[in-house]
């Protein structure tokens, strides 16, 4: 199935610890249906001091799943993201608007 939600995409969260916040998509693991938004849930994750990287408690951005994400449209409100054809090529519309997301 084609992906609905990609990587810089801005989205906001359905459900969970950080209901209501937004971010955008840093990346998407499609095989698990999880995405990882930047600045939403946040865990802290203790490390070892490396040569290169200070340790320590560290805070990561954890995956979370796609379906408590929805894309923002314009209006800055949540909205389902569609699929239709433009000519022969075939694009991702908001729902809420019509508006397409990328041309």
């Amino acid at each position: 199935m084609a992906a609905k939600l990609k990587k810089g995409d801005k989205v906001i969260v359905l459900a969970g610890k950080d209901k209501g916040k937004t971010g955008s998509i840093s990346s998407v693991d499609p095989k698990s249906g999880k995405a990882i938004v930047d600045g939403i849930n946040i865990a802290i994750r203790a490390t070892r001091q490396s040569q290169t990287e200070q340790g320590g408690r560290i805070p990561k951005a954890m995956p979370i799943d796609l379906s408590n994400l929805a894309y923002v449209d314009a209006n800055g409100k949540a909205t389902r993201v569609g699929f239709k054809m433009e000519g022969d090529k075939k694009v991702r519309f908001a729902k809420t608007t019509g508006d397409v997301i990328d041309a």
